[in-house]
């Protein structure tokens, strides 16, 4: 539990503006007054919690304390400030700062990624997840907004509210609520409650062909839709390929009659065998035959030209964010691939 009492106020630090906004709180930068440091402060939401600390708040900083790694965030500190009655503390988590997120850099009119710098995203990418993985946390909610980087170029996986512990892959009953609609992969989407480490790496395989193709691969409004949308593209779950899916509690209402072919690698045929087959390997419907972030790392597309470019060779931007851009961005809920 928190020893708010030891906590430093929140009055340390100058409050410059907001870069986000989650289910679990407001992201501001933030200039420390002593020091002159620019770090990011997390407010923690307190509205419905009338007991205590929240849950979600423990176990992500359960999780970040036990994490060390250079494509993992840092989680600083805890400062606490009190509000109106002195009973009542409001509570934040204290990170480094990053001055970019996938999602708010590749929304930046005119931003086109090469492939050196692709790679070079998607190794730092896997590479935090193999990390996360090998240490049995899973963070089910990879997205673009919460892929951090640095004017160094450095990535770093983010957000961890939604993160488990996973001493043993299937070996716990979980919620299937997690991930967001667009990088959620099918077994949730069909109500199963015990996955691993797979869940993640669909979601990895969604991050990677929106890289190259330049936007969502799979924008939808509701989960019929995604897994239909999911099927088109890698085709209709069969039982020789997939001999559990059968088994899980949503699949006869969501699965339909009308078989489809995997598409994947005709839908990416501009981009070379070995992007697709790292597209294949990471949107496998089969959890169990998914590609892992160790294995994605050794396929052949980060060992042919042009290779992954260093990340201090990544050029310099703005400061750009998905909360920020997010007015300026208009999501049509339709699919340029799959249009008949």
């Amino acid at each position: 539990m928190l020893q708010a009492a030891t906590s430093r106020s929140v009055d340390v630090f100058e409050k410059l503006e907001q870069v986000g906004e989650g289910t679990y709180g407001q992201v501001y930068m933030a200039r420390n007054r002593l020091d002159g440091e620019i770090v990011a402060l997390k407010k923690v939401r307190m509205d419905n919690e009338k007991e205590g600390f929240p849950i979600t708040a423990i176990r992500e900083i359960k999780i970040l304390k036990t994490l060390d790694h250079k494509n993992v965030i840092k989680l600083k500190e805890i400062v606490t400030s009190k509000v109106r009655s002195p009973n009542k503390t409001s509570i934040y988590m204290v990170f480094e700062y990053m001055d970019h997120d996938l999602t708010g850099l590749a929304d930046r009119p005119g931003i086109k990624f090469t492939v050196p710098q692709i790679k070079c995203y998607m190794k730092q990418l896997l590479t935090g997840l193999t990390y996360c993985h090998l240490n049995n946390i899973l963070h089910r909610d990879i997205k673009g907004s919460n892929l951090l980087i640095d004017n160094q170029g450095v990535l770093k996986l983010a957000d961890f509210g939604l993160a488990r512990p996973c001493a043993l892959e299937n070996s716990k009953t979980l919620t299937n609520r997690v991930i967001t609609l667009w990088y959620r992969p099918p077994e949730l989407l069909l109500g199963t409650q015990t996955y691993g480490p797979a869940v993640d790496m669909w979601s990895a395989g969604c991050i990677f062909a929106e890289l190259l193709y330049g936007k969502p691969i799979l924008p939808v409004r509701d989960e019929v839709e995604q897994l239909d949308l999911i099927f088109k593209l890698c085709g209709s779950p069969v039982a020789d390929e997939w001999p559990e899916y059968r088994e899980l509690p949503w699949s006869k209402k969501y699965t339909k009659q009308k078989p489809f072919q995997r598409r994947t690698h005709e839908v990416f045929r501009r981009f070379p065998l070995s992007a697709r087959n790292l597209i294949d390997g990471l949107l496998a419907l089969n959890p169990r035959k998914r590609m892992t972030a160790k294995d994605a790392l050794d396929s052949d597309y980060f060992w042919e030209e042009p290779m992954p470019c260093s990340p201090q060779d990544l050029p310099k931007y703005e400061p750009s964010h998905e909360f920020q851009t997010r007015k300026r961005r208009q999501v049509r809920f339709w699919c340029p691939w799959c249009l008949w």
